[in-house]
């Protein structure tokens, strides 16, 4: 990988320190720091990718999606529009003293999508999970707990329907 400069190209900002793999192609309005994005992927247009995330190579996320610290994708994995993580299970803006809660007051909790894995428009994938090598988490889905590999998950919160089809 290498890295990139500060860009204001076609409005979009991509940090000094962020990682970026060969033939990155990115939409406009894409907001990047701190993170890692392999080779080859496709990120649209309002997405933003934090500190201490990971995108592998042959990765396509969709527009408006929300990557944050502490997640991990691997390879060829697709994400759709309006994708959104979490890495907080109680998240909360002030201390017990009432003060703005910083980076040192919380600590992040990790979930990691596994190669060739599919996770639908509208999903929201909570803290702590692992969604398996090849699975598909339905559009709409709130993922709450792993998803094993080859499943297809679906619903609030998300449940096994069926096995992938080898394709």
């Amino acid at each position: 990988m290498k890295e990139s400069g500060q860009t204001q190209n076609r409005l979009t900002s991509i940090a000094p320190d962020v990682k970026l793999g060969e033939n990155v192609r990115l939409a406009s309005f894409v907001n990047l720091y701190g993170c890692r994005i392999g080779d080859r992927t496709r990120i649209g247009a309002f997405v933003e990718i934090q500190k201490n995330a990971e995108v592998g190579r042959n990765c396509k996320i969709q527009s408006h999606s929300f990557i944050c610290e502490g997640v991990k994708i691997e390879d060829d994995v697709f994400i759709g529009h309006s994708v959104t993580f979490i890495n907080d299970t109680y998240p909360r803006a002030t201390a017990r003293d009432g003060a703005l809660k910083a980076d040192g007051d919380w600590t992040v909790e990790y979930t990691t999508v596994k190669k060739g894995a599919s996770i639908g428009s509208g999903a929201t994938i909570l803290a702590n999970v692992i969604i398996g090598e090849n699975a598909i988490v339905g559009a709409g889905s709130i993922v709450t707990k792993d998803v094993p590999p080859n499943a297809i998950v679906a619903g609030n919160p998300a449940k096994i329907l069926r096995s992938v089809i080898n394709e």
